[in-house]
């Protein structure tokens, strides 16, 4: 028997993200794993309201999603410890330009380039509604016929409301094949 535990959000675990924009001639960064997908091409990046990036995010109208991997957790754990308002975090990853003019993290293995088309708020949070206008992912972690193999790339992934970091996990099958059968 189920037991209501009342109006929780219980949709984790979440890929974790970096989301980055610039403040002036530099990036700034922050740790985000409320995103979310609302058709193939718009994606949603949902941040606190008195988060010091969103004004940087709504001047900019573009940001980059960056996929956490273990080999960036480090930085991008620290990312989301401090405030880009009290220090400059423009350090934190090697990035660079692309011709969007988004910045991008050079280690993450798959970023999106995204523009801001409209801000959905609620109360206490802003989110970003996006259009992906590009996705950069490194080679080694494309199948042969050019989309992303999640069973080499291993994003971090969030869980809430324990606040820890998990690994992806093992295919335990193909979607669709288990209906067989089923009414």
């Amino acid at each position: 028997m189920k037991k209501n535990i009342g109006s929780q959000l219980a949709l984790y675990p979440m890929p974790l993200t970096v989301i980055g924009t610039m403040d002036n001639d530099k990036p700034t960064w922050t740790l985000v794993a409320h995103i979310g997908i609302i058709g193939h091409d718009i994606v949603l990046v949902s941040l606190a309201a008195p988060h010091f990036i969103n004004g940087l995010i709504k001047k900019n109208n573009t940001l980059s999603i960056n996929i956490v991997d273990e080999k960036i957790l480090p930085e991008a754990d620290y990312s989301g410890k401090v405030s880009g308002q009290s220090e400059d975090k423009s350090k934190l990853f090697e990035y660079e330009i692309e011709e969007f003019g988004t910045h991008l993290i050079k280690k993450s293995p798959l970023v999106m380039s995204c523009k801001v088309v409209d801000i959905y708020n609620t109360p206490n949070f802003e989110s970003f509604i996006c259009s992906i206008e590009s996705t950069y992912v490194e080679e080694e972690y494309l199948t042969e016929d050019g989309k992303v193999n999640y069973y080499t790339l291993k994003p971090v992934l969030f869980e809430f409301p324990t606040y820890e970091y998990l690994k992806t996990g093992e295919i335990i099958g193909k979607c669709l094949s288990f209906a067989k059968g089923a009414k």
